[in-house]
């Protein structure tokens, strides 16, 4: 059982508060992603779990374990760093062997252990060399596979695949989640992409200013983003915010002079608190880009045109907002005509202006 509970954690640095009063269970065997901004507290408390920062408040168990003031090596993880951390005078057979040689492995079982680690991630060929006779990716798949072979129940990853070309990111994220899928490890990974979240994780925390703003499966962190902050960090592009007036006490908003009905809850919540003035969220794949007008649809003016290959990108004004919708690659959308736009009533969200939370 490798479950990791980080119960009200939090670690300042001097008057800097990295974390603060952070509580989340990764469950046994889960891939749990730390998504976040630069600068947002994710790799502090990745550190803080390792056992490389000091918590200033909170506990931290590994199993049943409470391990907040034990050293690293008594927490029996496994650890990737953002920049390789190989030791560049060993070859990548001793790299790889290196963890369970300070675990007084036999030799013949770390010898076992490197070579299947080596052929996991495919760099079997590779034992005899030297870290500077490999490419960038190769010095990465040495550093994942240096931290499987200590066979640990808990691995921890930051952002391992950031110094990467795009192509080989691609690569490498796809072989990990294979790999990883049928390893029986608890990991926690951080990352400031949220196309590796999205893709890799069984769930996702998304950190700002070092506070959880939603923890949730990733379709559901995309499809309903508990605040303004996530619907505009997840997504490419991010998802679209309009300025919503409140009529009809309540039971509608008026969005550039076209009426939308509001559900039940939100009606609710906008009666009780006397609100006037929402955002509306909606994600550019949601919006239908239309050459005459229709019942539902706003006017806009195409700005821009961008050819994607599988769609087109159109960034239109509508009003005073500035927004990105899809179309498909054939559609004859020109720079400067006018076009109406039609949200999928289904995939709006409604987020509170003054909390700027998801209503």
């Amino acid at each position: 059982m490798a479950e990791i509970k980080i119960i009200n954690v939090s670690k300042k640095f001097g008057k800097v508060t990295a974390v603060n009063n952070v509580t989340l269970t990764i469950y046994d065997e889960e891939f749990a992603v730390l998504l976040g901004p630069s600068g947002c507290g994710k790799t502090t408390l990745l550190r803080c779990i390792a056992g490389l920062e000091q918590v200033d408040e909170g506990r931290i168990y590994i199993g049943e374990k409470d391990v907040t003031d034990l050293t690293p090596r008594d927490r029996k993880i496994a650890m990737v760093f953002q920049n390789y951390a190989v030791f560049p005078h060993m070859t990548v057979f001793d790299n790889i062997g290196f963890g369970p040689r300070m675990h007084h492995v036999p030799k013949l079982e770390i010898k076992e252990r490197v070579v299947n680690t080596a052929e996991l991630l495919h760099i079997e060929d590779l034992l005899e060399r030297f870290p500077a006779q490999l490419s960038g990716g190769q010095r990465q798949r040495v550093a994942v596979a240096r931290a499987l072979a200590v066979q640990a129940k808990v691995l921890l990853m930051d952002e391992p695949l950031s110094n990467l070309d795009a192509l080989l990111r691609l690569e490498m994220r796809a072989e990990l989640k294979h790999l990883l899928d049928e390893l029986e490890t608890t990991l926690l990974y951080v990352t400031h992409d949220q196309v590796e979240a999205l893709s890799l994780g069984d769930r996702i925390a998304v950190m700002k200013a070092g506070i959880f703003q939603q923890i949730d499966i990733p379709m559901q962190v995309y499809d309903h983003p508990a605040t303004f902050f996530i619907g505009g960090f997840i997504g490419n592009p991010p998802m679209n915010f309009l300025h919503a007036r409140v009529i009809d006490s309540g039971t509608k908003v008026m969005v550039n002079e076209v009426e939308f009905k509001l559900q039940t809850r939100v009606t609710a919540y906008l009666k009780k608190k006397k609100q006037k003035n929402v955002w509306m969220g909606i994600r550019s794949e949601n919006i239908e880009p239309l050459h005459t007008q229709e019942k539902n649809a706003f006017h806009a003016s195409i700005l821009v045109v961008e050819p994607l290959g599988s769609h087109l990108l159109i960034t239109v004004k509508a009003g005073e907002a500035i927004l990105k919708v899809n179309a498909h690659p054939d559609s004859n959308f020109k720079t400067g005509q006018d076009i109406w736009l039609k949200p999928n009533a289904k995939k709006i969200r409604w987020v509170d202006k003054k909390t700027e939370k998801a209503l």
